[in-house]
């Protein structure tokens, strides 16, 4: 097992995701989550599953899916998903940072928007490599930092003054495709493209794609 980390738990913004999820799994963004978890087989770990919007998706290659969310209000969410799901998945409590699985017992991962709001970054793609087998697959769907000057700036003030209090921890200007490299992954696959799951978010940028586990960090 990895380290530790603090719990989550933001019942505030878990219950107002909730009421979001029905509009964002209806719109284009149930297509990105098709791409991010096309082609998977045998073990996977969704880290940060949420309320396991994703869990519909997974490719029935899939032997079996341990989705780990900290929050409990959207883990209980999660329980009743996966209930429903066409693949196997087991809900359990655990965070980025210290993940409930052996070393290289994993075929692939899953981070879909929470590399954004973990509190240690590095920790959990440290994590992330170290429970993956070698070659492993890392899949990612996260929203970073803006390529311009200006937009990132505003980024950055919105994570100083009010962002991550308000929506769960998460940050707006991680350079998360960086971090990915430096955490030992080198990325085979990566698209860039502006989105917003709605208002009143604004369009910001996201990357999608595949990385693969080094040997050794």
């Amino acid at each position: 097992m990895g380290g530790s980390e603090q719990s989550v738990h933001h019942p505030v913004f878990a219950r107002l995701y909730l009421r979001t999820v029905r509009r964002r799994s209806a719109g284009a963004e149930d297509d990105y989550r098709r791409e991010l978890l096309a082609g998977l087989t045998g073990q996977v770990i969704e880290v940060g599953a949420g309320s396991g919007i994703n869990f519909p998706l997974y490719p029935t290659t899939v032997a079996h899916v341990l989705a780990v969310e900290p929050e409990p209000v959207l883990r209980a969410e999660a329980c009743k998903n996966a209930a429903r799901a066409a693949v196997s998945v087991t809900v359990v409590d655990g965070v980025a940072g210290n993940l409930p699985v052996d070393d290289q017992s994993q075929d692939a991962a899953v981070a879909s928007l929470v590399l954004c709001s973990v509190a240690d970054q590095r920790g959990a793609l440290e994590e992330f490599h170290r429970v993956l087998r070698p070659d492993g697959e890392l899949r990612f769907y996260e929203h970073v930092v803006a390529e311009q000057r200006t937009a990132a700036s505003l980024q950055r003030l919105a994570d100083l003054v009010f962002w991550p209090r308000v929506a769960g921890g998460c940050h707006l200007s991680r350079d998360t495709g960086a971090e990915l490299e430096r955490a030992g992954f080198a990325i085979e696959r990566q698209e860039r493209f502006t989105f917003s799951p709605g208002p009143p978010i604004p369009a910001i940028p996201h990357i999608l794609g595949v990385a693969r586990r080094r040997q050794t960090l």
